[in-house]
């Protein structure tokens, strides 16, 4: 009988990496799928929350304050307010819209008590960023706005975002300290602490274009959850045959 060659250590421990590294990567698959599942069920919810809270009739910005104080958030819900525009104070956010890049007119709305609330107009393009070239949409006198109320931010969400430039009236992130200061305000006492997105009414002239708020948002999370378990079931099948033909190989060694 001829004695079956013994397996060498380089390749018994070429095994165990493979084994090993198999293993990780599997269950790496596995949280990725289930962290997109998560993913999926917290977007769901939110995409639900703002269809509600969209259908609902206009408040007022005192409603708003109110929401503020005991939840901490406003964004989406319909807000119907008015005061004077003060439109020399305007501040530009770095914007796209629909293939049109520009800037989003943030100018100040002077309400009955005495404070501005900073109302996004709507999107300019790059050339027509100064009031001065668009005069028609420069409404004068006491106006109605109506629209949806939005959170104000504390911090520059990401890294990634460019810092906000107030010299140049460039904002990258809606800082509502830094547009108020370059106003002239005192963010503590003359400035309604949330933004509001004025709806798609056509101001004259055509600018600013107004309803830019993104309320319909992705949603591939199902896709990507797919993705993932499915190649961890990839793997597995792989690993698998990979198993069954190491013991076959073996067997068959013990029979010779």
């Amino acid at each position: 009988m001829i004695a079956a060659a013994k397996p060498s250590r380089s390749g018994a421990a070429a095994r165990i990496i493979f084994i090993v590294m198999s293993l990780l990567v599997f269950a790496a698959l596995l949280a990725l799928g289930t962290w997109q599942v998560k993913r999926l069920q917290w977007k769901e919810a939110l995409i639900a929350s703002i269809a509600a809270r969209t259908a609902a009739p206009a408040s007022t910005i005192a409603d708003m304050e109110q929401r503020l104080a005991g939840t901490g958030d406003v964004d989406y819900w319909p807000v119907r307010v008015s005061g004077v525009f003060e439109h020399a104070n305007e501040q530009h956010f770095f914007a796209t819209h629909k293939g049109l890049t520009g800037y989003y007119v943030y100018t100040p709305l002077r309400l009955a008590d005495g404070r501005a609330l900073f109302v996004n107009r709507g999107i300019v393009p790059f050339d027509q960023k100064e009031a001065a070239v668009r005069l028609d949409g420069q409404l004068a006198g006491t106006v109605t706005v109506t629209g949806l109320a939005r959170n104000r931010l504390d911090r520059k969400p990401s890294w990634v975002v460019p810092d906000n430039d107030p010299g140049k009236n460039i904002y990258y992130w809606k800082d509502l300290t830094a547009m108020a200061r370059s106003s002239g305000y005192d963010i503590q006492t003359e400035i309604v602490p949330l933004f509001v997105d004025a709806d798609d009414t056509p101001n004259p002239g055509g600018l600013p274009v107004g309803g830019v708020t993104i309320i319909e948002l992705p949603n591939n999370h199902l896709q990507y959850a797919i993705t993932w378990y499915g190649l961890a079931a990839a793997l597995a099948g792989v690993f698998g045959f990979w198993y069954l033909r190491q013991h076959t190989s073996a067997g068959k060694g013990e029979d010779a």
